[in-house]
């Protein structure tokens, strides 16, 4: 049975008031303790981009090449940015066919034009869409077509005066250039329209830019897959492992920290103490909690390994506290109350898959299927996920095994529509599950819970019966 619901408390305090705001890791806070999981059907650039903007963050699967993966973790992190510091530069010489090509390519056609083409030099001018709408030679040098008169921002200034510049001069684009003319970096009117919509975004300190994550796994060559990815700005690396307790991950953790001193890492997944203490000793930053609860997973009736959520989450969240490592509930969410109920008992965040592939910045194309809209949804031990490269997640020593043993399903999910209003109701729903237990942030919940003023009571079968729908001849169930 799923674990029982926290007891209701007093409330004396409207339900915008309740605080979702909770840490991922020891150094990285998030407005909404949302994490999309590591799962080829779940967490590409798409996914990662919005679940930032909404306050969560995506962790992006590592079942594609380094190269790919590090390639998508670039494309979250230039999605929204303050200072764009590697714009994209043409030269006098280049032509207008060119500025079609990159708008093509890229999807826009505002570029700066430099002496060399290149950043760092002499700023010339400034092409846009405008420049070259009636133009019929797309052979025309840019030099004949390019706007020389510019405004421009002074390098030093702040994110604030240079947005200020920018909202005056009505440019779609600002310019940033040093005491000598040269450019140096550029600010888009689109960046400040993006944190005007999305004032809870989960952003990095020092650019502004969105935060994202990214998986590995614990085989020699992920040491070359974690460099490509810290080179392409990843916030945080989730070691992606159905058991964490191993050898392989605890070297690869202390090779993590060891070399990238700034860079988060959470370790998993775990289930009990012991598991959560070898890890924390290696240095994680974040515990990943739960093993063959999730959905699509086979492991407990494969290997028959495993431990029931609540009572993993609750043990390994009061344990880690003593360490100030925060932990993420990882599986067997499928309601707004699951969520309330794993952060009520400990967790930090919790990590979603189900819950989320159905959405349509999922990866994969809608299909029908008696008349119902869906999504394809795969465990990453399922042999499909496995043949692509997943069974890197299961520890199998050196030598290659022949027979590879599935834990986990294929199957399909239900439309869940965008992220964009399926966040704010996961949001919504969970507030209000907090404001009825008498709490107004996590960190109130976690202290009621420790001092014992926040109960839980066992339920029977009869009462979990209760608590739902029932004694109807027929209903239809909306949920916002």
């Amino acid at each position: 049975p799923p674990p029982p619901p926290p007891q209701p408390g007093h409330i004396a305090f409207p339900v915008h008031e309740v605080s979702l705001e909770s840490r991922l890791t020891k150094k990285i806070t998030l407005k909404a303790p949302f994490v999309s999981s590591p799962m080829d059907t779940v967490t590409e650039e798409t996914m990662a981009i919005n679940m930032a903007l909404q306050g969560g963050i995506g962790i992006i699967h590592s079942n594609m090449t380094d190269i790919e993966q590090a390639a998508q973790v670039h494309a979250v992190k230039k999605y929204k940015n303050g200072f764009i510091n590697d714009p994209v530069c043409l030269s006098v010489e280049d032509t207008v066919e060119d500025v079609v090509r990159i708008k093509k390519t890229l999807g826009y056609s505002g570029i700066p034009i430099t002496a060399d083409g290149k950043l760092g030099s002499k700023l010339l001018g400034f092409v846009s869409a405008r420049d070259i709408d009636f133009v019929e030679s797309s052979t025309m040098k840019l030099s004949s077509v390019m706007t020389t008169d510019l405004i421009t921002g002074s390098e030093g200034c702040s994110l604030a005066e240079a947005n200020d510049i920018l909202q005056k001069s009505k440019k779609g684009k600002l310019p940033i250039v040093d005491a000598g003319g040269n450019l140096v970096s550029l600010i888009a009117r689109t960046d400040l329209h993006k944190a005007r919509d999305f004032p809870n975004a989960s952003r990095d300190h020092a650019n502004k830019q969105l935060l994202v994550g990214a998986s590995i796994g614990t085989r020699p060559a992920d040491k070359d897959r974690a460099q490509r990815l810290v080179e392409a700005g990843v916030d945080v690396i989730v070691i992606d492992s159905s058991q964490g307790d191993s050898i392989y991950q605890l070297d690869m953790v202390k090779h993590l920290k060891a070399k990238y001193h700034e860079l988060q890492v959470i370790g998993g997944n775990v289930v009990t103490c012991s598991q959560a203490l070898h890890l924390i000793e290696a240095g994680v930053d974040g515990l990943r909690v739960g093993m063959g609860i999730g959905s699509i997973c086979t492991t407990q009736e494969v290997c028959a390994v495993g431990r029931a959520q609540g009572s993993a989450v609750y043990h390994v969240a009061r344990f880690a506290r003593k360490y100030d490592v925060p932990i993420v509930a990882d599986g067997g969410i499928q309601s707004t109350g699951h969520i309330t109920k794993a952060l009520a008992c400990g967790a930090s965040c919790v990590m979603m898959g189900s819950m989320l592939a159905g959405t349509e910045e999922a990866p994969g194309d809608y299909f029908f299927s008696e008349g119902v809209r869906l999504k394809k949804y795969r465990g990453m031990g399922s042999i499909e996920a496995m043949s692509k490269g997943s069974d890197k997640r299961y520890v199998w020593g050196d030598d290659d095994i022949q027979v590879k043993v599935a834990q986990g399903v294929s199957g399909s999910v239900a439309d869940k529509g965008s992220l964009r209003r399926y966040i704010p109701y996961l949001c919504q729903g969970v507030r209000h599950g907090l404001q009825d237990a008498g709490v107004k942030s996590l960190e109130m919940a976690w202290e009621r819970l420790y001092n014992g003023k926040l109960r839980f009571e066992i339920r029977s079968p009869a009462a979990q019966k209760e608590g739902g729908v029932h004694s109807l001849h027929n209903y239809s169930k909306r949920l916002y």
